[in-house]
């Protein structure tokens, strides 16, 4: 049940007409020997985490460690219920509230789930949480579709790279979106083709972002670009579910993504020299201005 390309995955789905989810769970099964049940429980584990983690921000009180960030989901959320008119809609609105909450958690030493990677916490379970409150699925289909953000994020990591400091935040917050387009859309009744193709566009519109988190912490703009993840998943899992195609198939957006992080210059991959980090503003706050 190994696959280590999108191609190969998609066969390996059409030969024995499975979804993502299924076959990514089969690998974890056969990999770790662990049974089905055992295996689920784990996943399940971390979607409680994930839900948790973007909920508690909105009790408010929260501290980042560095100061730089702090309330914004409870000012989303107030926004939202006030009834006002909304740029984004009550989805997308709930979700990025939800996705930024997660990153107040993690600068402030709460517990996340590092999917795929710290920065980029925020966007798989705003994006789920809000969709599952939004259609009413139950936490079973949420865990599934866990299984298949993981499919992506195995393929990324396998093939390129989850990290700001290798790849750029396209690797990080990038990634995040690519895994989350997938699992949407196939929570949403598209195909296996279709999720990939929603991983695709996700992994080419963040393509060359970088990563320059002020001070070096993973607080700005870091938060806010999880709010972008989370939106740029849910358009791209519309855009898929349409049955619009990239011109570029998955495997060869990994590599270009993987590509383009090498070619980004050191400074703007996680060292917090370029880019917003060294902003004079930015600077003056960490005590780093000449």
């Amino acid at each position: 049940m190994e696959f280590k390309t999108g191609k190969t995955l998609l066969q390996l789905c059409k030969d024995n007409d499975l979804p993502i989810s299924e076959a990514m769970l089969l690998r974890e099964m056969e990999i770790s020997q662990l049974g089905r049940e055992e295996i689920f429980n784990k996943m399940s584990h971390s979607w409680n985490i994930m839900k948790n983690s973007a909920r508690d921000a909105l009790k408010g009180n929260l501290k980042s460690m560095g100061g730089l960030i702090g309330g914004e989901a409870v000012k989303l959320t107030g926004r939202r219920l006030s009834g006002e008119a909304s740029a984004c809609g009550q989805l997308v609105s709930k979700a990025i509230s939800y996705a930024m909450g997660v990153l107040e958690v993690n600068s402030s030493m709460g517990l996340i789930v590092a999917a795929p990677t710290a920065g980029s916490s925020g966007v798989i379970p705003g994006t789920f949480l809000a969709l599952q409150e939004e259609y009413g699925f139950t936490d079973e289909q949420m865990v599934m579709a866990l299984f298949t953000a993981g499919a992506i994020g195995y393929l990324i990591t396998f093939n390129a790279t989850i990290a700001g400091a290798e790849g750029g935040c396209q690797a990080e917050v990038g990634s995040a979106a690519a895994m989350a387009a997938a699992a949407v859309t196939e929570l949403l009744g598209g195909s296996q083709e279709a999720c990939l193709q929603a991983a695709t566009s996700a992994i080419s519109n963040l393509l060359g972002l970088v990563c320059d988190p002020i001070g070096g912490l993973v607080e700005a703009p870091c938060q806010q670009r999880n709010a972008i993840g989370v939106s740029n998943a849910m358009i791209c899992a519309e855009i898929a579910l349409s049955g619009i195609r990239n011109v570029v198939p998955f495997d060869e957006a990994v590599d270009v993504m993987y590509r383009v992080g090498k070619a980004l210059p050191g400074e703007l991959r996680e060292t917090a020299l370029g880019g917003m980090a060294a902003a004079p503003s930015a600077c003056s706050l960490c005590g780093l201005c000449n």
